[in-house]
């Protein structure tokens, strides 16, 4: 069997829009109590009205338990599974490619199924919906707890970035799907692919800023056009 490459993804919102998540460019279908998230996912909104932060993610939260996973991230599941240097990189919070099977995943944006206190140390999981509390607090020191995700002006996790950054750097191709790939300094990983003379995959709705950089644009919806690739990836290097 031919060598299989090594494959870095680069995933966005548009890969969850078929499981009913919608993204934060779906105008009115994003909005909550007239809200743009913009205008709560802010460590100065948390700081002016904790409460009313906590109720959008809340709002969230339900929405996003009611989510399944779609063919797209069944079909990164597969990949991980067949590939031996595959790495999945994230800039979504929902949990899908975990719940899909996914298992080696880097959260570029955090996980909206975290929680960390914001005066100690505790970090855990909390997957009740509704939260019985508004804000919900730490179970070690009484202080409030916040979403672990990162907000609009915060930085991302530096050693997360890095290990996507070095992954994206070995990769001989990166995939880049359902995101537009502007916001920096994610939208610059695929770019350390082809720095490093490797291909870039886009796939997408619409063409991108990043598509005159791509050696092939797929156009279409995730859910399909990524198991469609997938399957002549598997043909042409023999994967059963």
């Amino acid at each position: 069997m031919t060598k299989l490459p090594k494959i870095a993804v680069l995933t966005g919102a548009g890969v969850s829009k078929a499981s009913g998540i919608p993204t934060y460019r779906d105008g009115a279908d994003s909005l909550w109590n007239n809200y743009h998230p913009q205008e709560l996912a802010t460590p100065e909104a948390f700081a002016r009205d904790p409460r009313l932060v906590w109720e959008f993610y809340d709002w969230r939260r339900r929405n996003m338990a009611r989510a399944k996973p779609n063919a797209a991230h069944i079909t990164l599941a597969e990949m991980e599974a067949a590939l031996p240097n595959f790495t999945l990189v994230t800039q979504n919070i929902d949990g899908l490619h975990r719940e899909a099977g996914n298992r080696n995943i880097l959260y570029l944006h955090g996980d909206i199924w975290l929680v960390r206190c914001t005066e100690c140390d505790y970090r855990d999981e909390d997957r009740r919906v509704p939260l019985p509390e508004l804000p919900p607090r730490c179970p070690r020191c009484g202080a409030m707890l916040r979403p672990d995700i990162v907000w609009f002006g915060e930085a991302l996790d530096a050693r997360t970035l890095n290990l996507a950054e070095q992954a994206f750097r070995r990769a001989d191709i990166a995939l880049v799907v359902g995101t537009s790939a502007v916001v920096y300094p994610a939208a610059y990983l695929p770019h350390y692919t082809r720095e490093h003379f490797g291909q870039i995959i886009e796939f997408n709705m619409d063409r991108t800023d990043l598509s005159v950089y791509a050696h092939e644009v797929i156009l279409g919806p995730a859910e399909m056009t990524l198991p469609n690739w997938w399957q002549r990836f598997k043909d042409e290097y023999g994967i059963s």
